[in-house]
């Protein structure tokens, strides 16, 4: 397990329950070599006096070193934090899900603000459309399996790629991937409705095409 020590003073954004942990506010982090390569890898946070603050998914290859899992000490990060983490944002985006007409994009998970950083999940179509996810941090991306897995059992949608954003993964570190990684790919083009006006969209890019 890696150990990461924040500087002291450097503690009161993670008090006040800041999920970021930048490269500046770290001091030393400890732990096996191949645990400080592996992306997303889960790490203690300890203040200078090595007191508990947070469970963390690490990124050395990041500027923010660390995203909060959890500030709960007795809280693990397992596969059950994580399902129930994606169990969770499904029931709060449920009411704007079942009101979405077939041709709209529901957002159903929001990073930080479902506790799962750096995941953005959007469903268009309902339970027999497409589940469209970017995995922008290594946490995340390193329990996609996980997450994969309590999205289609919430959702009853067999269709799941992944949407690539290649500025935000290099800046992380991640590598550039893209593609199903479950049932069918959405189509090059759908037509989508927001706000009254229809338009084209690429769901694998994410690209307005042009208005309609």
């Amino acid at each position: 397990m890696l150990i990461i020590t924040i500087k002291q003073g450097k503690e009161k954004s993670l008090l006040a329950g800041e999920p970021w942990i930048y490269a500046s506010a770290i001091d030393k982090v400890d732990g096996k070599p191949n645990e400080k390569m592996k992306g997303g890898a889960t790490a203690i946070v300890q203040s200078s006096s090595t007191k508990f603050l947070a469970r963390a998914a690490y990124n050395s290859k990041s500027q923010i070193r660390a995203r909060v899992w959890t500030f709960d000490e007795a809280q693990p990060v397992d596969h059950a934090l994580i399902k129930g983490r994606v169990q969770a944002a499904l029931v709060k985006s449920a009411p704007a899900a079942k009101k979405a007409k077939p041709d709209q994009v529901v957002k159903l998970v929001n990073a930080e603000a479902d506790g799962l950083p750096g995941l953005v999940v959007e469903s268009f179509g309902g339970k027999h459309g497409y589940l469209v996810c970017e995995f922008q941090a290594a946490g995340v991306d390193a329990w996609k399996v996980a997450i994969v897995q309590a999205l289609i059992a919430g959702t009853g949608c067999n269709n799941v790629y992944e949407r690539c954003d290649d500025l935000v993964r290099k800046g992380e570190g991640l590598p550039l991937v893209a593609g199903a990684l479950a049932g069918e790919e959405p189509p090059d083009e759908v037509i989508v409705s927001e706000g009254g006006v229809k338009f084209s969209l690429d769901l694998k890019s994410g690209h307005r095409n042009r208005f309609r």
